[in-house]
């Protein structure tokens, strides 16, 4: 089958990144892989796993060629980044990431554009708590969704071809403004996040008696509900930061449920609490049925 991209230049070599290349290299997605990570222990674990036909540290020398440049790194070096890549990107080369918050990349990345060349960002909606190269899987992507958002002057050609890049990986497409995909995972993604760090968080202040019993006796909800509170807090840090807008409302939201809540079982009004769990039950069951458990 014929490569959807000649040269793949990935720029961050952690879980998505690597999983990116094994992805591609599983489906011949792409003819050449040039691999660009600053950790030089990360740099030596992809030449050990075979991950690229390349390895570099600089930026600039990775997207110099490549006909798509990927960003997978924390977006507080997005900026830094594309005033490295952007000068060496070839006429029609396509720059794309795989960040969680598509306003701010765009914002980031758009300003630093050269006429002939195209910005495409895009989020595989998959994930693990696990980062690094080892980490990384090719099966990630497989049957997950990948928003694509493209801005408003990339050509058709170029949406359409991270989107056939995404689809040979495994991943479904849609497509959604940068605005809309921000508050769409403020509440499936980021709020989930950033109440799991709390609640881990909360137990850590507990006194040392009762914080040591719950560590020891975590029930399968503390410990599947907080594993994403293993995430890297870097990514995570920027994520917040550069979506807060959204993040605040939806926050804003679910004091208000909380609240409702809260109220229930003061009053001991088991109907609202029933009524709520059931309806809660209905829409997990969808997630279930959507395999996107």
């Amino acid at each position: 089958m014929k490569p959807v991209v000649g040269t793949l230049a990935i720029v961050g070599f952690g879980l998505i990144g690597s999983s990116v290349a094994r992805a591609a290299r599983r489906s011949g997605a792409a003819a050449r892989i040039v691999a660009c990570d600053a950790d030089a222990a990360a740099r030596a674990t992809i030449r050990r796993l075979k991950l690229a036909d390349r390895v570099v540290a600089s930026p600039a020398e990775a997207a110099a060629g490549a006909d798509m440049v990927m960003i997978c790194t924390p977006m507080s070096r997005y900026a830094g980044l594309a005033r490295a890549i952007c000068p060496k990107l070839k006429p029609g080369a396509v720059l794309t990431d795989a960040g969680s918050v598509k306003r701010a990349a765009i914002d980031h990345l758009a300003p630093h554009m050269r006429a002939g060349t195209f910005l495409v960002p895009a989020h595989p909606v998959a994930g693990t708590e696990n980062s690094g190269p080892e980490s990384g899987f090719a099966e990630l992507f497989d049957g997950r969704w990948c928003i694509v958002t493209p801005t408003a002057h990339a050509p058709k050609a170029a949406a359409a071809k991270v989107e056939a890049f995404w689809k040979r990986l495994g991943s479904r497409t849609a497509r959604m403004t940068p605005q809309h995909h921000d508050r769409v995972l403020a509440i499936t993604s980021h709020v989930p996040h950033l109440i799991a760090y709390t609640i881990v968080n909360t137990a850590s202040d507990l006194e040392s008696t009762l914080r040591a019993e719950v560590i020891r006796y975590s029930a399968s909800g503390f410990r599947d509900f907080t594993r994403v509170a293993a995430s890297d807090p870097v990514m995570w840090r920027d994520i917040f930061l550069a979506n807060k807008d959204a993040v605040l409302e939806m926050l804003g939201r679910l004091y208000e449920d909380i609240a409702l809540l809260q109220k229930a079982i003061r009053h001991d009004e088991g109907e609202t609490l029933e009524r709520l769990f059931t309806k809660a039950r209905r829409i997990r069951r969808g997630v279930v049925a959507a395999k996107q458990d």
